[in-house]
């Protein structure tokens, strides 16, 4: 328990969903252990799409959810990881090489290959959000997760670069700084989702990823362990609320419960038989009386599964389509191990996974993010899976090669001078 042990370092994330936004601080203990510590979440405000449409609402809910959190954690943060999604994100793998001779690959030649992967990221515009070396590979040999001596002709990496629209990336960092908050970093939520959903078997074997956000739906592919392809689809879960307040003349809020309480994604044969009530217990008489509804204020169940299929169908349809630009052919590429994961607020919507493996002729699954000592039950819904991705992700703190500096000499250097610097970092190195 953190309590029980020193505690090394504390971690601060935000989710900044256009739905809610979500804050959690967790501790890393001296054993290397997590232990959650405080959650928090609030409705979004001053976000559409992913993106920041008010500057000042939106800090107040960043501000607001963190200090949620802050309460329960008995404990504040002064800078935060950053989760987002919309922005013009984007993903691309880069492969870099250079040639070694046949020699046994040295620290330096690692570090090298770095430098000059993070000298060919030209974003044309675009903020980077991070660039990672993903796996190395020498001589044919792919997947290699640490290189160091090993003899090559030639090494090589693949560097992972995720990208985004300056604009809407420092409007963001913006209404994070304004809460008086440090920037960690920007963490792409697919990135951070897939920490927590995904196990390294099935990035490895090849998934896709569907997040299914409140306005924004995020689809990503991953094969040989490296996030491999992304788009966004400006579509999510809150458009089925308000094609079902539209259908049935109804609130919103009204319509948010009827789709969680009584909604589907598969329909069955009693549905026309199933009345279900607009209000909610004990409101009955208050409110407009539901388009088609009966005395009672009463729909058929079967209506309202209708207008979510409808709805689904639309979204499934964009999200076969960006998996097919991706070149994720599922069952058409007779492999078994090609399946989807579905996340985010939306996948908490029943018989989701059985429509979208219907639909998409794939295995699907439901992912919620991995069990975290001290996460309540509530924050280990799908919904805020990318919340705690953000920590495990903050954890592990990847490598980013824009961080990279020589830490060593050139090795074509024989001469004294250069023999007492190798010397001098050697010691700094390793005493």
């Amino acid at each position: 328990m953190a309590g029980q042990q020193h505690v090394a370092r504390i971690i601060g994330a935000i989710n900044i969903g256009s739905f809610r936004i979500s804050a959690i601080i967790a501790a890393i203990t001296e054993n290397g252990e997590m232990q959650v510590l405080g959650s928090g979440h609030r409705a979004s405000q001053g976000i559409n799409r992913g993106y920041v449409v008010d500057m000042a609402a939106a800090t107040y809910a960043v501000r607001d959810a963190l200090e949620r959190a802050e309460k329960l954690a008995g404990t504040s943060v002064d800078a935060v990881w950053i989760g987002c999604s919309g922005a013009g994100l984007q993903s691309e793998i880069r492969p870099i090489e250079l040639g070694i001779g046949g020699r046994r690959i040295e620290e330096e030649d690692i570090e090298a290959l770095l430098m000059a992967a993070r000298d060919t990221i030209q974003p044309d515009g675009r903020s980077v959000l991070h660039a990672q070396p993903a796996c190395y590979f020498l001589d044919g040999a792919h997947g290699v997760a640490n290189p160091k001596d090993l003899h090559a002709e030639r090494l090589g990496v693949d560097v992972h670069v995720m990208l985004a629209d300056g604009a809407p990336i420092r409007n963001v960092r913006e209404a994070v700084q304004n809460a008086h908050l440090d920037v960690e970093g920007i963490v792409a939520s697919p990135l951070a989702t897939g920490y927590a959903c995904l196990t390294a078997e099935e990035r490895d074997l090849g998934v896709a990823m569907v997040e299914f956000g409140g306005e924004v739906t995020n689809v990503s592919v991953y094969a040989g362990g490296m996030l491999v392809g992304l788009a966004a689809i400006p579509r999510g879960s809150n458009d089925i609320t308000d094609a079902i307040a539209s259908a049935f003349s109804i609130r919103r809020f009204q319509a948010e419960r009827l789709k969680c309480v009584n909604g589907s994604a598969i329909a069955s044969p009693h549905d026309h038989r199933e009345m279900i009530s607009v209000t909610a217990p004990g409101e009955e008489g208050r409110g407009p009386v539901a388009r088609g509804a009966d005395d009672r204020n009463q729909v058929p169940r079967a209506e309202l599964i209708a207008v979510i299929t409808g709805e689904l169908d639309q979204l499934m349809r964009e999200v076969g389509n960006a998996l097919d630009s991706m070149g994720f052919t599922g069952g058409k590429s007779g492999s078994s191990a090609r399946q989807v994961v579905l996340t985010g607020g939306g996948a908490e919507l029943a018989g989701l996974a059985d429509y979208a493996q219907s639909v998409l002729g794939v295995p699907a699954r439901i992912g919620k993010p991995v069990a975290l000592r001290g996460l309540p039950e509530a924050h280990s819904a799908p919904g805020f899976a990318t919340l705690a991705g953000l920590v495990l992700y903050a954890a592990e703190d990847p490598v980013d090669i824009r961080s990279i500096g020589s830490r060593f000499t050139q090795t074509s250097s024989f001469g004294p001078v250069a023999t007492l610097m190798r010397v001098w970092g050697a010691m700094k190195e390793y005493f």
